[in-house]
């Protein structure tokens, strides 16, 4: 008569089962894989059709190593899982190229954990297991298979980590093509767009931010390409910057300092962040004033005039050879009321409150640059160069006030 094994064997009623239970155990494991095989497929028919392919071999084989698995841990508690560990990441990182959630993975577990408890009833009542034994038992399944699950979740996730990665890196390869413009071949584009799921934009919208950047993603909305790891972080919107995206933007860089370039064409997408960089230049030079959110938009004189520094020395030195000659202060105060004049075409009157002089002052001086500067006054042309240049110095000489 088979031995009664009972709650006394184990120490703790929940506790480890007693090492003899895997030599009970062991010729049920034969039929037993065969019977999960058979529910399994049953429950789940996308596993009969992996059964019946290529890996079908080495599904069985997973298989049949967990089960065993499991024995040789009651019957040994030391014996090492190394095979078994690396055979449910592979089971894991299967679902995940097969496109499954853990889902069906997890319910094939715990559908194999009912039917091992069935045959352990089964056998119990030949060897008279004491009740206390079969809850040992069960705890210590279901306790497995929660082990297994989480094997083949690592593997799961290992493989979405990796994708997930890939899957970045093709974008911030397509965003900086994009920013390459008309060399790059379509097709080049094109492809990375099929691969990615992005759909080319006509036109786009370019982000400059200040480093390091930082983006809360669940805030972000999906379709921008983003490169925060570009010692000058940068990112595209597809299409115009509208207010839901003003406020997308205001939620995902909450710490981030950023520079909105203008919507242009895909084709000019290089022109926007360039903009949009040369913002947030002229904010670190004092001449814009800083903010979370710049707008280009907002500054598009201000870019023109200073957009070429050496080209403005020059157009400066052209422009104001006629007072070239004269002492440092007495030009610097005719410069500076021929700007007034330019910006006001106001009176003496005026002119004197935003000079803080005497409305006779100001017409001294502009007496005397009418005879200094002559035509250059009058003709639409050269006069329109003469502001111009007063009001990008202006610009300029903002940034250097503003310099520590």
């Amino acid at each position: 008569m088979p031995r009664v094994i009972s709650p006394s064997d184990t120490g703790d009623p929940l506790g480890p089962l007693p090492q003899e239970f895997a030599a009970i155990m062991r010729p049920e494991l034969p039929s037993l894989i065969k019977e999960i095989g058979v529910e399994v497929t049953r429950a789940y028919p996308e596993y009969a059709r992996l059964l019946n392919g290529p890996n079908g071999q080495a599904i069985r084989v997973g298989v049949e190593q967990s089960l065993a698995s499991f024995v040789d841990l009651v019957a040994e508690p030391s014996t090492s899982t190394t095979v078994r560990d690396d055979m449910c990441r592979r089971f894991g990182r299967f679902e995940a190229y097969e496109g499954r959630t853990m889902e069906t993975l997890q319910g094939a577990y715990r559908l194999g954990a009912r039917v091992a408890l069935r045959r352990a009833k089964k056998v119990g009542r030949s060897f008279k297991f004491s009740p206390m034994l079969m809850l040992s038992f069960a705890d210590a399944v279901f306790a497995y298979i929660d082990e297994l699950e989480a094997l083949s979740r690592e593997g799961f996730q290992e493989v979405h980590a990796h994708s997930g990665e890939q899957s970045e890196a093709m974008r911030r390869r397509l965003l900086h093509l994009v920013l390459t413009g008309s060399p790059v071949p379509r097709t080049a584009i094109a492809e990375l767009c099929e691969q990615t799921g992005w759909t080319l934009p006509d036109q786009v919208t370019l982000v400059a931010l200040r480093a390091p950047a930082g983006l809360d993603r669940l805030s972000a909305d999906r379709d921008l390409l983003t490169d925060l790891g570009d010692p000058q972080p940068h990112l595209l919107i597809p299409g115009p910057f509208d207010d839901a995206r003003r406020l997308m933007l205001g939620q995902s860089l909450p710490t981030t300092r950023a520079a909105i370039g203008l919507t242009v064409p895909t084709a000019l997408a290089s022109d926007s962040i360039r903009w949009a960089r040369r913002v947030l230049e002229l904010v670190d030079s004092g001449v814009i004033d800083d903010a979370p959110l710049l707008h280009c938009e907002d500054h598009l004189i201000t870019l023109w005039l200073l957009s070429d520094p050496a080209l403005l020395d020059q157009l400066a030195r052209r422009e104001l050879a006629p007072v070239a000659g004269i002492s440092a202060t007495r030009r610097e105060r005719l410069v500076e009321t021929l700007r007034i004049w330019l910006d006001t075409r106001g009176t003496a009157a005026q002119m004197g409150e935003l000079l803080e002089v005497h409305p006779q002052t100001v017409r001294y001086r502009m007496r005397n640059l009418e005879s200094i500067f002559g035509e250059q006054l009058v003709d639409p042309e050269s006069r329109f160069a003469t502001e111009a240049v007063l009001r990008a110095m202006r610009l300029r000489a903002r940034g250097v006030e503003s310099a520590p």
